[in-house]
């Protein structure tokens, strides 16, 4: 797929540098838009060979959305998203622990937390990218020497497994699984019943995600293999927990392992032309829902950074962009693994009373 060489929006016909950025997810698409606004040439690397459209919603944080504007893309966010107002904390017997706190999120943003389906999110990226042209993006590309890509700027959006903070940074921080699995898929109706419900080293969720369906995610103990074990899991859960597994076809779950990056990066950037976003840099448990926030907030803020300095002061600008970044999203993904594991306690009992001293 090639955008051919058209100028970006204000930029004049003006290319201000060269950029490769690995990874054709929601970071490395976002960067992709942000470098191409500021007039850079970018070639997009993706080791897959189409589009990934798989998956279900995304939750976008105020805080996100205000990158997407920043980006260009607000409105194409908004036309697909729904807001996500009303949910709850469970018990297994459907029993309300505690609210989940987006009415003071709205309150204190002026808008609301949104929730989009990931396929409509890679698309609008792939729209805005096609909008402004001099892309080029090269599908079934596997990189193995990324030190060796002849351009100025090199993005590693390239995920957990990320080939090029293996080759800038090391190994010693890698993949480490924290003993649960996820299932997830959509259910063709809506329950009107949304938030988590904790269980005994469980716990299921259910948000909205466009009209007619609802987006649903079991995350059970690693063992757990097959959907028969996921639906016996929680056949004696609250309505509609059960039928929700019961009426959702198995062929279309997704179910992937749970694994945080460990230990966090001294830096996430290197060599004073490389730079790491999303989960490359930051790969956390879903348990907060940022782990698109935080890439688009990656996206956002490298490309400012590097729009503001152009070539000649790269680095210069990927130190700035670590300054801001690193520290932030470290710290909301030990905050997501902390949630990690006091959701997944085998003692649910004091959990559940510390749930309901929160405050409403």
């Amino acid at each position: 797929m090639d955008h051919g060489n058209g100028s970006a929006s204000g930029t004049g016909g003006r290319a201000a540098g060269t950029a490769v950025v690995v990874g054709a997810g929601v970071g490395g698409l976002a960067t992709a838009v942000g470098l191409r606004r500021a007039g850079w040439t970018v070639e997009v690397l993706e080791r897959r060979t189409a589009p990934e459209r798989y998956g279900t919603a995304f939750g976008i944080h105020p805080t996100a959305q205000a990158a997407l504007d920043r980006l260009g893309l607000g409105d194409a966010l908004r036309t697909r998203a729904v807001p996500y107002r009303d949910a709850r904390i469970r018990r297994p017997d459907g029993r309300v622990l505690a609210a989940l706190p987006l009415e003071r999120i709205e309150r204190r943003a002026g808008r609301p937390e949104l929730l989009i389906a990931r396929p409509h999110l890679i698309d609008a990226l792939l729209a805005e990218l096609d909008r402004l042209g001099g892309v080029r993006i090269a599908h079934g590309r596997h990189l193995t020497r990324p030190e060796d890509l002849d351009a100025d700027l090199v993005v590693g959006a390239d995920g957990i497994n990320s080939v090029v903070r293996s080759a800038c940074l090391g190994r010693r921080s890698g993949p480490r699984p924290v003993g649960t699995v996820a299932w997830i898929g959509i259910a063709g109706f809506e329950t009107g019943v949304y938030g988590e419900t904790w269980g005994e080293g469980r716990f299921f969720g259910m948000t909205p995600v466009e009209p007619g369906r609802t987006n649903w995610y079991a995350v059970v103990p690693a063992a757990t293999t097959t959907a028969q074990e996921v639906r016996d899991a929680f056949a004696d859960w609250h309505d509609p927990v059960p039928r929700v597994l019961a009426e959702t076809d198995p062929a279309t779950w997704i179910r992937y392992e749970m694994r945080h990056l460990y230990p966090a990066l001294p830096r996430f950037v290197a060599d004073g032309r490389i730079a790491l976003v999303g989960d490359a840099a930051h790969a956390m448990t879903p348990n907060l829902g940022q782990g698109a926030c935080t890439a688009l907030l990656d996206a956002e803020a490298l490309t400012r950074a590097v729009a503001a300095a152009g070539p000649d002061g790269l680095p210069a600008a990927l130190r700035a962009y670590d300054a801001e970044r690193r520290r932030s999203a470290q710290r909301v993904a030990l905050g997501s693994r902390t949630l990690h594991r006091f959701v997944t306690t085998r003692r649910p009992a004091l959990r559940d009373a510390l749930v309901r001293l929160l405050p409403g």
